[in-house]
């Protein structure tokens, strides 16, 4: 599509219609990307409960990872947006040039260190002694995979933010399908146990990488990414870690805040551990459809507010609050019905894993929906710029409220501390998300009756 004729599309389209168009392949790029973790987790889990446990200690390297991509990729799809919207392709595609290159760098600074201590590695991410060697055999292979892997989230967001969203879906679908393929072979085909998983990861995220480099660099249409756009620029750093800094709060701190967790669970043991880490697979996997929906929902923020329509992006922010709560309250009736079963789906044979990961989730549930808006500010206050007001949003859930809750709430209530932290947590952000967004919306309003005068 010429940039023309999707400046058109973004700009003019009716909102109701727009960001579900948008939204839907990234809900399924969102799912997908969850899936990574939840396919692995099904499956390691038929190994046993540490194994299983293993999986929920890497996963604080795997949210690292995401946050070094999701960190250059949101931070410059917020301003490949803006760019778009004022026409301004030059230097959109710098910015996707120095926010791949960089992504990719640091990905190859973590493979680096992780692989040379990764004893040390799998015991500060919190693996007890019973749980480190699997976590060890797992997680080596992972840090192989990080540098094209933190490419990837890059080329993710780039995509989405010029409004290309089925092309990132199709990369991210098919190395997801892929992994839920590969695992089985791998981990019991192949008799590779726990490290199967892990190369099935790999191998899977490495697919998904080339067919999205594919799309952004040989179809018409996109920014291209080229060695030549990368020019060394504080000025352009400083703009794409402005509005990417809220997404590597809440990615760096939800890995902090596991390990955390992972911790905090360690006295109760191993089904503690697993439980929690099941557990938090699954809000992961229904947050997904909140964060794809809200992804759908930033490039039509970008673009109208670089185009100064400041009604379309009031209208788009209150049509993807009202849409995000009802979705967000269904799931979350469902997971606090159906707790029991779906937790047995992981780890059928062991009750104390059921036992805690149900109340667990019970108590995430019941916050659900309120985290629905929270997530929406988030993305409204990036897409528009307003970086240290999402950094603050961004950091709260699992971080600004988070780690004192769950370094003090065990001590004093014990596993229901653990059960209950990320729940409110989630009560108090949304409070502070309120704080925030007020008086943006109050400004957006204003301009907006402006531009009709003229």
């Amino acid at each position: 599509m010429e940039q023309n004729a999707k400046f058109q599309m973004m700009t003019q389209t009716p909102i109701h219609i727009l960001i579900p168009k948008l939204a839907v392949p990234t809900i399924i790029s969102m799912l997908t990307t969850s899936i990574y973790n939840m396919a692995d987790t099904f499956f390691v889990s038929q190994i046993g409960t540490s194994a299983a446990a293993a999986v929920g200690v890497i996963f604080s390297l795997m949210a690292i990872i995401q946050a070094i991509g999701f960190t250059f990729g949101m931070g410059s799809g917020s301003f490949i947006s803006r760019s778009l919207g004022k026409k301004d392709v030059e230097n959109a595609e710098k910015a996707g040039a120095i926010a791949f290159f960089s992504a990719i760098a640091m990905g190859l600074l973590l493979a680096l260190f992780g692989l040379l201590f990764i004893d040390r590695l799998v015991i500060m991410l919190g693996a007890t002694e019973t749980i480190a060697p699997y976590a060890k055999d797992y997680g080596k292979y992972i840090l192989i995979g990080a540098p094209y892997m933190c490419g990837s989230f890059v080329l993710n967001n780039i995509l989405r933010s010029q409004g290309n969203a089925v092309r990132s879906m199709l990369g991210i679908t098919t190395g997801g399908i892929l992994n839920i393929i590969l695992d089985p072979i791998f981990i019991f085909g192949f008799d590779m146990g726990i490290s199967g998983a892990a190369i099935a990861t790999i191998i899977s995220q490495l697919i998904s990488f080339i067919i999205l480099l594919v799309q952004c660099n040989y179809i018409d249409g996109s920014i291209k990414i080229k060695v030549s756009n990368f020019r060394f620029s504080m000025e352009m750093y400083k703009e794409i870690l402005k509005t990417g800094m809220p997404t590597f709060y809440r990615q760096g701190l939800a890995s902090f805040s596991t390990i955390l967790m992972n911790i905090s669970a360690s006295p109760f043991g191993d089904s503690a551990i697993a439980a929690v880490s099941i557990v938090t697979k699954i809000i992961m996997f229904i947050n997904s459809v909140l964060i794809g929906f809200g992804q759908g929902y930033q490039p039509v923020c970008g673009f109208n507010y670089g185009a100064k329509k400041y009604d379309r992006v009031l209208e788009a922010f209150w049509f993807c609050a009202k849409v995000a709560f009802i979705g967000l309250s269904t799931f979350a009736l469902i997971g606090f019905i159906f707790a029991p079963d779906i937790i047995a789906v992981f780890r059928a044979n062991d009750a104390e894993v059921i036992q805690i990961g149900s109340r667990t989730m019970r108590f995430q549930c019941m916050a659900m929906p309120i985290y629905s808006f929270t997530v929406i500010v988030n993305m409204t206050l990036q897409s528009l710029g307003y970086g240290w007001r999402g950094s603050l949003v961004a950091s709260g859930r699992q971080g600004l409220f988070f780690i004192p809750l769950i370094l003090i709430l065990p001590r004093i209530i014990g596993i229901t501390g653990i059960q209950s932290s990320q729940a409110i947590a989630d009560f108090f952000t949304f409070l502070l998300a309120i704080a925030l967004i007020t008086d943006v919306l109050k400004e957006l309003k204003e301009k907006s009756k402006e531009m009709e005068k003229i």
